[in-house]
């Protein structure tokens, strides 16, 4: 039974080992590396028989305020997506939940049919949509509701409407699958008890689909903060996110000490909200 149960799990530890743990480590071993004009472009760790670590890219992350900027505002920009994303996608999880089971693969359809286009084509599709003589601005134009085009792109809005079309589903998806499970006579009772239907939401639904709005929270916040597509095409040079800076300091700078030393400082910053969650997602199993 032992065998079994170690030859079950053994593939997929020893897939987390090679695609996550490894790279990981290679990651943390050229962050304390120094920059170097090579292929690549750091120094070894070991030369001469010797072991050579450094902190100085670390510091750097302390001293130079632009690496705060960049990850105040990737946090910033992940955390309000978050909120309007939850705030959008719990209507319409609790719709698709409550709808005839006939229509419900229809509409989840409908959720994830923007997977089966290219990610990348889709942002440029919003370029299209937003910029000056885009459509949004021809449409306001041409109604007469805007005397001279809005200015959509390059700016928050854009930035934070890019993240919120992208991962929307990421949301929906653990709000349908939670909401769908919760038993329509809880709400039943309730009202046969006298509550009110916006009573029985707050009292009942909302507390049980509460593991489903964790899930989503995670689902969005952690890939949200690392975004480097969006922010690059509909925010401009002036919006600051980490992904961005990561981006800079590999292909522009090639600094790969500098960047993975940000790679590991960022990964140390998720942890802490996704350990929050896991024990919010315990405590409330």
């Amino acid at each position: 039974m032992n065998t079994r149960r170690f030859g079950l799990i053994a593939l997929p530890y020893a897939w987390l080992v090679l695609f996550f743990l490894s790279p990981l480590v290679i990651v943390i071993k050229i962050s304390v590396a120094n920059e170097a004009v090579a292929i690549p472009p750091y120094t070894p760790l070991f030369e001469g028989g010797r072991l050579h670590v450094t902190d100085a890219n670390y510091l750097l992350l302390l001293s130079d305020s632009l690496y705060w900027k960049a990850y105040w505002g990737a946090i910033r920009y992940a955390a309000i997506a978050t909120i309007l994303t939850l705030l959008i996608g719990y209507p319409l999880a609790y719709g698709i939940a409550r709808t005839p089971v006939r229509w419900r693969n229809l509409l989840l359809m409908a959720i994830i049919l923007p997977f089966w286009t290219s990610f990348l084509i889709r942002v440029y599709a919003w370029i299209g949509l937003l910029k000056e003589n885009g459509i949004v601005n021809h449409a306001l134009l041409s109604v007469g509701l805007i005397d001279t085009p809005l200015r959509l792109i390059d700016n928050d809005f854009s930035v934070l409407l890019g993240l919120v079309y992208a991962y929307l589903p990421f949301m929906v998806l653990p709000l349908y699958a939670q909401l769908e499970k919760l038993d329509p006579a809880l709400n039943e009772a309730a009202a046969d008890l006298g509550a009110r239907p916006l009573h029985i939401f707050w009292q009942v639904t909302l507390p049980l689909s509460l593991p489903g709005i964790a899930a989503g929270i995670l689902l969005v916040f952690i890939p949200a903060v690392g975004e480097f597509v969006i922010p690059d095409l509909l925010g401009g040079p002036k919006t600051l996110m980490i992904g961005k800076i990561l981006w800079d300091e590999f292909f522009t700078n090639h600094d790969w000490p500098t960047a993975s030393a940000l790679a590991i400082a960022m990964l140390v910053l998720l942890a802490l909200p996704m350990g929050l969650m896991r024990r919010l997602l315990r405590g409330i199993a």
